[in-house]
């Protein structure tokens, strides 16, 4: 756990520039609005391997919270389900849409003199899928 290195890069990402298109960045993905950094990924997981990273995963982000926590103010989480449930009969926007789409639950501020959003969240919601991630989103979209 390297929450310091998360704490960096996330201080990073609210003040680089966008990348003018949609498409991969150095930490993960970008687009003109807002980053999608992997801040830590397992992949190959199964059964017991995969609870496990899951739940290493969600006590980074719950270290991550209550660093952030103490610069943003306290926040509850913010069940991703309902945006996911919104996305079936409305346009939620990048990064919101795909962040539902992985992820239950995040941590959300506004980051204060920034301009942007910050969310941190665990990326498994796909119980089938082979791997988990601890992510980071960066945004100037405000939250649905």
């Amino acid at each position: 756990m390297d929450i310091a290195r998360h704490i960096a890069l996330i201080d990073e990402l609210c003040f680089r520039p966008f990348p003018a298109e949609h498409g991969p960045s150095g930490e993960g993905t970008g687009g003109p609005d807002h980053f999608v950094a992997v801040l830590e990924s397992g992949h190959a997981l199964r059964g017991d391997d995969r609870a496990v990273t899951v739940e290493q995963y969600e006590k980074e982000r719950d270290a991550l919270y209550e660093r952030l926590a103490t610069r943003w103010g306290q926040t509850d989480p913010w069940n991703l389900q309902t945006v996911l449930l919104r996305t079936e009969r409305e346009e939620i926007p990048e990064p919101w849409a795909g962040l539902s789409a992985r992820a239950r639950v995040a941590y959300l501020w506004e980051a204060e003199g920034t301009g942007r959003w910050v969310a941190v969240a665990v990326a498994d919601r796909d119980d089938e899928a082979d791997e988990a991630r601890l992510l980071a989103v960066v945004t100037e979209q405000a939250p649905p």
